[in-house]
């Protein structure tokens, strides 16, 4: 890219993002209980190179990704594994980095923890207390939240048995709406818990990303990343929020829903028993043909995995690295790349442009999306 050359803004689904020279990209991190898999890694390579965009249109990208290390699903997988919480956390998010830096996924400017920022989730909960948007019940303080699944466009049932899914329970007793959610819950004999004005307990889901997103960024995000299955309720519930507490609309100017992974016609799950660890494919392949591979299928899109697909990838690989090592290549060819990029990350055209020209745009385009 020439430094006189003027770079148009980046579009996600068909609407610009534009920023002057600075963004704020929040990543919905791991709940560090299990191995990496592909569901995974898709999400998290796709924010990389979210990312990676950016700063190749000149913008300084700070980039936050949580780890959920306080969740009632960890807390289970740890009892079943004899470790206290807190330590089987860290070693599962120990791996998850390990994966991560092996699929060149840049190391990101904040990493909090939610077990860290009880005090500011504690805080968020005070204030939507303080601003009529939660209520305290029997030592939980729960969000007045009927108005989300209508602002998510989701039907009544939808959101009903999403909310049940995700551990919402919109049959909980002590709730004056199913679509209330809980921001504080007190804690029962064996679960992590921490004292609060309410009970000791430990904070919702939603709660603790509003939390750590605001206390890094403030009241608003550019950019805010993450798996497709988030989208209703977490994201949802987390921006109304960020939302009812900080009087700021929208709390996130664009959205990264990457689509999920299937196998066998299933999603990639536990519960399906159909994971594909990452861990386990770097054994075989290298970790450029694995990143190109999570790359194969637009971000928005489900991935309908195939082994056949890292053979691809491969020799797709193999031929942009002999391209980049052929002379020539044209201005005009390195903004064609650049614009593919920035036109809903379309990484495909641009590595059909690299491929074609060849030389050094080639290599830029290899080297934008760490693919070298």
């Amino acid at each position: 890219m020439r430094p006189d050359s003027t770079v148009p803004s980046l579009r996600l689904g068909g609407r610009p993002l534009p920023a002057i020279g600075h963004a704020r990209m929040y990543v919905c991190g791991i709940t560090p209980y299990d191995t990496t898999h592909l569901g995974h890694a898709r999400t998290f390579v796709w924010a990389d190179v979210a990312a990676r965009v950016l700063r190749h249109a000149g913008n300084t990208v700070k980039v936050c990704r949580n780890v959920t290390d306080v969740d009632d699903v960890l807390t289970r997988a740890a009892q079943r594994a004899g470790s206290p919480y807190d330590s089987f956390a860290a070693v599962q998010q120990y791996y998850f980095e390990q994966d991560m830096a092996a699929l060149g996924v840049h190391s990101v400017t904040h990493q909090p923890r939610a077990h860290n920022y009880i005090r500011e989730t504690i805080a968020l909960a005070q204030a939507l207390l303080d601003l009529g948007h939660a209520y305290l019940r029997e030592g939980a303080v729960y969000f007045r939240g009927a108005h989300v699944p209508g602002q998510a466009g989701l039907d009544r049932q939808t959101a009903l048995d999403l909310l049940a899914e995700y551990g919402d329970d919109p049959e909980d007793p002590r709730k004056d709406d199913p679509f209330d959610i809980a921001l504080w819950r007190p804690s029962e004999a064996g679960e992590p818990a921490w004292p609060s004005p309410w009970s000791a307990g430990r904070p919702g889901w939603h709660a603790e990303c509003a939390s750590m997103a605001l206390a890094i960024f403030g009241p608003a995000l550019d950019l805010h990343a993450g798996g497709a299955d988030l989208r209703f309720p977490h994201h949802a519930y987390e921006s109304a929020l960020a939302e009812a507490m900080t009087g700021v609309r929208p709390f996130a100017r664009a959205w990264l829903h990457v689509g999920m992974v299937s196998k066998d016609g299933a999603k990639m799950a536990k519960s399906t028993g159909n994971l594909v660890f990452v861990a386990d494919l770097l054994k075989e392949h290298p970790a450029s043909v694995l990143r190109l591979a999570l790359l194969s299928t637009p971000w928005a899109q489900e991935w309908h995995y195939t082994p056949g697909d890292l053979s691809a990838a491969a020799a797709r690989l193999d031929r942009l690295h002999t391209a980049a090592g052929r002379p020539g290549s044209s201005p005009a060819a390195d903004e064609a790349v650049t614009a593919a990029l920035l036109d809903d990350l379309n990484v495909d055209a641009a590595l059909n442009i690299a491929e074609q020209e060849g030389g050094r745009t080639a290599r830029t385009a290899l080297s934008v999306l760490a693919l070298e």
